[in-house]
């Protein structure tokens, strides 16, 4: 069985919502229920949080986690995670953002599922949408795929775009769950950021413009992320429904 190891960036600077893994939510911090979260699947053969910032550090070891504080400044969580995963013995590594304590796990038994082909060395998820509102949204990332689920590209705008209204389209949200082979994800971090990149700002466009194919599975439901205020309001309301259900 091929090792599988699951690492969690964690900056403690962000620009919509700062310091907000570190947000008490429901009576833990978000970082801390991201980590709880991927540990409790039950998939990987250990978890880690790669993280910036000593708060972070001392919050993941205080709850009998393990954590790395990362030495270099990084543009990505990738490059990250790379620079610990270096010096870790692993087969496929699993990035798993820090703000997303609700993580589905049949969502990342569906990512792993992938790498069943050998071919697979980059693996992600997309998830059926069609909320207008989404669709238009820059800040939800769309995806188009060819047959075999490879992606195509990957945009802030609306793709497709439906110049025949007749034909049916159905648009995708690409899901930021990544999964490397080691070596796919040394040599990634290797490259110079790429021109779509820098226009899009999304770096999973330099592994398309290098030739190295990214293959996404279909899923229906991954769990909340939080963002933004807004997002961290609904998980509250959210939890203390959960908990409301759960004491009836």
């Amino acid at each position: 069985m091929p090792k599988t190891i699951a690492f969690i960036p964690a900056r403690y600077g962000a620009t919509r919502l700062p310091g907000k893994l570190m947000k008490i939510l429901s009576g833990k911090t978000i970082i801390r229920r991201t980590y709880e979260s991927v540990k409790n699947t039950g998939l990987f053969d250990d978890v880690f949080v790669v993280c910036d910032d000593e708060r972070i550090l001392t919050e993941i070891q205080a709850a009998g986690g393990k954590a790395l504080m990362s030495i270099r400044e990084h543009e990505s969580g990738t490059d990250r995670i790379a620079e610990v995963a270096a010096d870790i013995d692993a087969d496929i590594i699993v990035n798993v953002q820090g703000d997303e304590p609700f993580i589905d796990k049949v969502a990342l038994e569906d990512l792993l599922h992938l790498f069943q082909n050998e071919e697979v060395q980059v693996g992600s998820l997309r998830l059926p949408i069609d909320a207008p509102e989404r669709i238009q949204d820059p800040n939800c990332v769309k995806v188009v795929c060819d047959r075999y689920g490879k992606a195509l590209l990957f945009s802030r705008a609306a793709i497709p775009h439906v110049r025949d209204t007749e034909a049916p389209v159905q648009y995708y949200q690409h899901i930021g769950v990544y999964a490397f082979r080691k070596q796919a994800l040394m040599t990634f971090t290797q490259l110079p950021v790429s021109p779509l990149e820098a226009v899009e700002k999304l770096e999973n466009l330099r592994l398309l413009e290098n030739g190295i194919p990214i293959h996404l599975a279909i899923v229906s439901h991954v769990g909340l992320s939080i963002d933004t205020q807004a997002d961290f309001d609904k998980a509250e309301k959210w939890l203390a429904h959960l908990s409301t259900e759960n004491n009836l």
